[in-house]
């Protein structure tokens, strides 16, 4: 969800998402609460963080509990390491609705996150 963010505020961004333990796909709720805000993120897969590891990038961006402690060490130039952390809403559980609101939430969260850093660099 953070990469179809950062790549709605501005298309000229290179913005890659990976996940040290990645799904198989793409979780049907975070496509469809996405859609809900205009974006389709139905054409991403999951990759893993090492495909990553070795290039250069101005922001690592680690987004989930754990992922700080647990993420690898990348072998390319990072000008930056942050961390903001979120729940993760694959690991909701109750009602189709309940589980549905939480993906809501957490996305809202990270749009008002991830916009805030937007912000913060372009000015």
């Amino acid at each position: 969800m953070a990469q179809g963010f950062l790549q709605s505020f501005d298309a000229d961004l290179t913005v890659c998402s990976a996940g040290i333990k990645p799904s198989e796909k793409i979780n049907d709720n975070a496509v469809k609460v996405m859609k809900e805000v205009g974006i389709d993120i139905s054409g991403e897969y999951p990759k893993h963080v090492n495909t990553f590891l070795k290039e250069a990038w101005d922001y690592v961006i680690t987004v989930c509990g754990g992922a700080q402690e647990t993420c690898p060490i990348f072998e390319g130039e990072v000008r930056c390491r942050m961390h903001f952390g979120f729940d993760d809403p694959a690991t909701v559980e109750g009602t189709s609705e309940h589980v549905e609101s939480e993906f809501r939430r957490i996305r809202d969260e990270i749009k008002n996150t991830f916009f805030q850093f937007y912000i913060s660099i372009k000015k």
